[in-house]
C-alpha cells in the first residue's frame, strides 16, 4: 500500500482527521517549497541561514514546519535560493 492508499483508506474510516489535514496543507506546502528550493541551489541549512541572515535553528524549524516565518522571511528565503515568491489566494 504506497502513501496515497493510505490516506485514502484513513480519510474514509475518519472524517475529522480528512479535515484535519486539509486545515494543515498550506503548511505542507510552504515546507515541501522551502526544501526544495533549498535543495535545488545545492545549500546546506547553515549556508542558506548565512545568506538569509538568520540561524541554521531556524531554517530547520521552517522546514520542519515549526516557525511561523513573517513574510519579509520568506522572501529573503526565497531570495537566498534565487526564487521569486508567490503567493496565490485560490
Amino acid at each position: 500500500m504506497n502513501h496515497e492508499e493510505y490516506k485514502k483508506r484513513a480519510f474514509a474510516k475518519n472524517p475529522v482527521l480528512k479535515m484535519e489535514y486539509e486545515a494543515l496543507e498550506p503548511e505542507y506546502q510552504l515546507m515541501k517549497a522551502a526544501i526544495e528550493a533549498r535543495a535545488k541551489c545545492n545549500l546546506t541549512q547553515k549556508e542558506l541561514a548565512e545568506k538569509v541572515g538568520t540561524s541554521q535553528a531556524n531554517i530547520s524549524k521552517l522546514e520542519r514546519g515549526e516557525l511561523n516565518p513573517s513574510l519579509l522571511f520568506l522572501k529573503k528565503y526565497a531570495s537566498a535560493c534565487n526564487k521569486k515568491l508567490c503567493i496565490v489566494f485560490q
